[in-house]
């Protein structure tokens, strides 16, 4: 029995946080490999006492960007399952009947925090009314913003919210504290925190 993290970056290793605090074991899903403590070390900004800098808290790393190895992931008695992935043409409908039919051997709870497209809505109807999965909360969703007669609406125990989580009061002081990391680290030579990868696309 396992909680699920697919996408381990800032958020996804703050949720990590969260769930081990309440005891609960935590695996994670990356697209690259981190079988080393150097690949696990989170060199982004990271708010102070948040997130899992150097990648302690997982009990078991997954990685991979084919099915074979997200279906790996996800067989593993997921009974709670994070989503914090970018949207790529890689995460596109990542999450469909397919990895819901593995999901449901445990009856995993879903969460999806990155991206609406990233699991595929229809889907994901169908398998909470069949009770495939126990249920899900959703701060995104696809279409976004979801009209109000779509059915995931009436979909049986759907948490949706406002995708604005990203408003807070601290938003302004971390985004210059961000300038302020960037311009000593161009001083001394350095390579840039929190750069997007525009191969990548995030």
């Amino acid at each position: 029995m396992g909680r699920g993290i697919l996408g381990y970056g800032a958020i996804g290793r703050q949720c990590a946080r969260v769930v081990k605090a309440f005891g609960m074991d935590v695996l994670a899903y990356t697209m690259r490999e981190r079988s080393t403590p150097e690949a696990r070390f989170d060199d982004s900004y990271v708010v102070l006492g948040t997130g899992d800098p150097e990648g302690f808290l997982p009990s078991k790393w997954f990685h991979g960007t084919t099915k074979e190895s997200l279906n790996e992931f996800l067989g593993q008695d997921l009974d709670l399952l994070v989503v914090s992935l970018p949207l790529t043409s890689l995460t596109k409908n990542m999450i469909a009947k397919e990895q819901f039919d593995i999901l449901a051997k445990r009856k995993a709870f879903v969460s999806n925090i990155g991206r609406g497209p990233i699991v595929n809505t229809a889907d994901m109807i169908e398998a909470l009314e069949k009770g495939t999965i126990r249920g899900a909360a959703l701060d995104v969703t696809d279409p976004e913003p979801l009209p109000k007669d779509h059915p995931l609406w009436l979909a049986p125990n759907v948490f949706i919210t406002p995708h604005v989580s990203f408003q807070s009061r601290s938003r302004g002081r971390r985004v210059l504290e961000i300038l302020e990391c960037n311009l000593e680290r161009l001083a001394e030579g350095k390579s840039l925190v929190n750069c997007v990868d525009k191969d990548l696309g995030f």
